[in-house]
C-alpha cells in the first residue's frame, strides 16, 4: 500500500478548530495516499511545560525533564484521532513507546537509532490512520527521551524513510521556504524547489523552517520532502536531490541566527592536539560546535575560537574549565552579543568572486566581520547581534534574490 507522511507542527495544532482543520486535511490526503501522521505539541505546550519545570530550579532533572515536556505530544495525537474519528474515518493515536521509536540516551538531544515498523504496518493493515507523538524516543531501558526543538520534523522524515513512503509534507505556518526570512526581508521570494544540499546548509545555519536532522535523514534515504502550510491552499517548497538547472541561481538563500554565543580561548599553547584537546570534551556532551577559527602562533601561543548556540553556553562554559586535562590557557572570553549570516547556493561552486561582492557589500554598509567560514556552497560570517538583520537586507538586495 502507497503511503504519504504528513507532520504537523505546533501552529497547525494549535486549537480545537486547527485541529478541525488538520483532520480535513488529512482526509484530504488519503485520496492520494494512505496517511500516516506525526503532530508536534500545541503551539505553547511546550513552552508551559518547560516553564513548569523549572518551578524547581534552573537545571530540572534530565530524564523527569524529558518525561513531562514528552506529554504535549500525547495530547495532540490523541486529539487529531479524535477528530478523524468523528469524520467517520478509522484513527489511532500512538506514542513513540508504543511503536518502538528507538533513541540514544542524550535527554533533550536523543538521536534516533531504530523503530519497529511491525505496529506501524499493522495499524495501517487494520485501516487505522496512525496518528504518532513527533520528538520523542524511548531508550533500551524504556526511558522516555526527546529529541530537541523541530524533532518532530525528523521523526516524521525518519519514518518516511523506513516505510518508503511517496512523500513527506512538512504542514507548517508558512507557505513554504523563502530565499530568507519574510519578518527581516518582507520582499523575500518563495522558491519552488531547493536542493537536499542546500537546505542541510541553511537548516544548519538557523533557517528554523524544518530541522537539519530531518533534512540529513531525508538525503540519507532519498526521501522526498515537500514544505507546505496548513492554513492556507498551495504547493509549498519540494526538497529534491540536485538536478538539472539549480546550479542557475548563484545564491538560493540567506540564514541568520542571533542565538549564539562566541568562545575564544585566549594564549593556549600552539602544540599538536589542541584543537581535539578542546573539541572532544565538548563533542562527548553531544553539543554542537559550529563555526571555528584558530589564528597564527606568536611565541608559541594562539586564540582558539568557537560557536555554539547560546542554550549550551553553561555545559560548554564548564567543560573548558572542569574537563579539559593538559590544556591551559590565559584568559577565556565568552561573547553572547554575537549572530550569523549564511550565504547558501549550488552555484557557488561554478562561480568567481562570491565572497569578494558579499565583503565589498557588508563594508559599504559598515558591518564588521569578526569570524568567516566557508564551503563549496556556503559562506558564513559571525558579526555583532544588532547587525546581523541589516547584513541580511544587504546581502539579499545586493544578489537580487528578490527579483
Amino acid at each position: 500500500m502507497e503511503t504519504i507522511v504528513l507532520k504537523f507542527g505546533g501552529t497547525s495544532v494549535g486549537s480545537t478548530d486547527r485541529i478541525s482543520a488538520v483532520a480535513d486535511l488529512i482526509q484530504a490526503a488519503s485520496k492520494e495516499a494512505f496517511p500516516v501522521v506525526v503532530v508536534s505539541a500545541m503551539s505553547g505546550e511546550t513552552n508551559r511545560l518547560i516553564d513548569l519545570a523549572r518551578s524547581f530550579g534552573s537545571e530540572p532533572n534530565k530524564r523527569e525533564f524529558d518525561a513531562l515536556v514528552s506529554t504535549g505530544e500525547k495530547v495532540s495525537a490523541s486529539l487529531v484521532a479524535i477528530a478523524l474519528n468523528h469524520l467517520g474515518l478509522k484513527a489511532k493515536s500512538l506514542s513513540a513507546a508504543q511503536f518502538g521509536m528507538k533513541t540514544t540516551s542524550h535527554f533533550s538531544r536523543a538521536k534516533i537509532l531504530d523503530m519497529n515498523n511491525d505496529i506501524l504496518f499493522q495499524t495501517i493493515e487494520e485501516g487505522y490512520i496512525p496518528i504518532i507523538t513527533g520528538f520523542q524516543g524511548i531508550t533500551a531501558d524504556g526511558d522516555t527521551t526527546t529529541m530537541g526543538r523541530g524533532g518532530s520534523d525528523t521523526t516524521a522524515v525518519a519514518i518516511a524513510a523506513s516505510i518508503k513512503a511517496k512523500r513527506c509534507d512538512i504542514y507548517t505556518d508558512v507557505d513554504g521556504i523563502y530565499t530568507t526570512d519574510p519578518r527581516i526581508v518582507p520582499e523575500a521570494k518563495k522558491l519552488d524547489s531547493i536542493s537536499m544540499e542546500e537546505m542541510l546548509e541553511l537548516s544548519g545555519q538557523g533557517a528554523k523552517v524544518i530541522q537539519i536532522r530531518a533534512v540529513e535523514f531525508a538525503n540519507k534515504y532519498n526521501v522526498l520532502v515537500r514544505v507546505l502550510s496548513s492554513f492556507e491552499p498551495g504547493s509549498g517548497t519540494l526538497i529534491l536531490q540536485e538536478e538539472e538547472g539549480m546550479e542557475d541561481a548563484v545564491i538560493t538563500g540567506i540564514a541568520s541566527q542571533t542565538d549564539q554565543t562566541k568562545f575564544t580561548l585566549h594564549g593556549v599553547a600552539d602544540t599538536p592536539g589542541i584543537a581535539s584537546g578542546i573539541l572532544s570534551p565538548i563533542s562527548d556532551e553531544g553539543i554542537e560546535v559550529d563555526v571555528i577559527v584558530q589564528n597564527i602562533s606568536v611565541s608559541n601561543k594562539t586564540d582558539f575560537t568557537f560557536t555554539v548556540a547560546t542554550s549550551d553556553r553553561p555545559q560548554v562554559e564548564a567543560v573548558l574549565k572542569e574537563k579539559m586535562k593538559g590544556i591551559s590557557y590565559d584568559e577565556l572570553i565568552i561573547d553572547e552579543a554575537i549572530g550569523k549570516v549564511s550565504l547558501v547556493g549550488v552555484g557557488m561552486r561554478s562561480h568567481a568572486g562570491i565572497a569578494s561582492s558579499a565583503f565589498n557589500a557588508l563594508a559599504d554598509a559598515e558591518i564588521n566581520i569578526q569570524m568567516i567560514s566557508t564551503s563549496e556552497i556556503k559562506i558564513t560570517i559571525v558579526i555583532a547581534e544588532d547587525q546581523v538583520e541589516n547584513a541580511v537586507r544587504t546581502l539579499h538586495k545586493t544578489f537580487n534574490l528578490g527579483d
